[in-house]
């Protein structure tokens, strides 16, 4: 739980700094929703099984990227028990946690969601 409160603190650290650097005005600030997808309690599919469960997890979060409900997603790298992120642009932490629980992987168990509210500027891009 730390590390995700230090990691949302320097994304929105910033954000901040980023907004101050470049005169934006603070009011085009938004609120996304950062869904952290957890290791879940049920891991043990048969690789047959877990693979058709990836499938249709992947085909979900696509669905809802093309739906414009998420704007940025993705695995992370090592094998921890954070195993991908979602950035939902969506009008609540309830629908956030709504959408995100009907990810196939999700009903399942073979990953659980945690949802925090992320503030930063509308539209804003990686580089």
């Amino acid at each position: 739980m730390k590390t995700i409160f230090a990691f949302c603190s320097l994304i929105l650290f910033s954000a901040a700094v980023q907004a101050q650097q470049n005169d934006f005005d603070l009011s085009n600030m938004k609120t996304y929703y950062m869904v952290f997808l957890k290791k879940g309690p049920h891991r043990d599919q048969d690789s047959t099984t877990a693979a058709r469960i990836q499938e249709g997890h992947l085909a979900y979060l696509g669905s809802l990227y093309k739906q414009g409900k998420i704007d940025l997603n993705g695995p992370f790298i090592e094998d921890g028990d954070i195993r991908g992120i979602s950035v939902y642009n969506v009008g609540s932490a309830e629908e956030a946690l709504r959408l995100a629980s009907e990810d196939p992987a999700v009903k399942s168990g073979r990953l659980i969601v945690e949802v925090h509210p992320w503030y930063t500027l509308r539209g804003a891009t990686l580089r």
